[in-house]
């Protein structure tokens, strides 16, 4: 029952794949919005994570959806849930 509240509690992120180099690995970048403290202004920040892509599916420029899941080695611990749209 314990196990069913926790895989609704993994997170998920929507961004760009940035490389698809690597064998069965993507790296996405995911950009946030943060308003600055002082200033008010909205600042782009942006965060890579590598997720594990395992058909080899995803190429450079792909919009993509990634969700947490458990270490698959040492960076990698996001998996590739789907492509939301190609690269043109």
């Amino acid at each position: 029952m314990e196990s069913k509240v926790i895989r609704s509690l993994r997170k998920e992120r929507t961004g760009l794949v940035v490389s698809s180099k690597m064998d069965k690995t993507i790296v996405v970048r995911v950009e946030r919005k943060v308003k600055h403290p002082l200033y008010g202004k909205y600042v782009k920040k942006a965060t890579k994570f590598t997720a594990h892509d395992d058909k080899n599916d995803c190429n450079q420029g792909d919009t993509v959806r990634i969700m947490e899941t458990r270490p698959i080695s040492k960076n990698k611990c996001w998996r590739l849930v789907e492509i939301i749209e190609r690269a043109k």
